[in-house]
């Protein structure tokens, strides 16, 4: 497993139990599903703890990789990094679209701050799913 490949394993995994926390709050009646002020902190807190884990992981296994594995990406990893960007776009349109077309009618406020949180975590997570395993299946573009 290359480097790339290590650190888009730990994205997937510190932001698919980052905001499992996060939305597994709303899910259980957390002020922050009704509220801003209790969702802006609920959420900050939840992001700096993604992002804290992302980092120190990335340190770790930048220390602990070969130097030879760390160089520049080539065209092969750019290409992937596209196909999951692309990937992503899509889910996140769709997100996007029923966050700014249908929720307006139905909902208000957080509640629809939340359902677009929650299609951006989802389009990222695809992003990277798509890495993962173009990566995984030797995904040449």
């Amino acid at each position: 497993m290359n480097f790339r490949e290590k650190t888009a394993w730990l994205n997937v995994i510190a932001m698919f139990a980052a905001y499992s926390v996060y939305f597994g709050f709303l899910l259980s009646g957390h002020p922050a599903g009704r509220e801003v002020f209790p969702m802006l902190w609920l959420f900050g807190s939840i992001a700096v703890a993604h992002a804290v884990i992302v980092i120190v992981g990335t340190i770790i296994l930048s220390a602990r990789a070969p130097k030879s594995e760390r160089v520049r990406a080539d065209e092969r990893d750019r290409a992937i990094r596209r196909r999951g960007a692309t990937m992503a776009y899509y889910v996140l349109l769709v997100g996007m679209m029923v966050v700014g077309v249908y929720l307006p009618f139905v909902e208000s406020g957080v509640p629809l701050a939340n359902t677009g949180l929650f299609a951006i975590v989802v389009a990222e997570l695809v992003n990277s799913f798509v890495v993962l395993m173009s990566y995984r299946r030797g995904w040449h573009g």
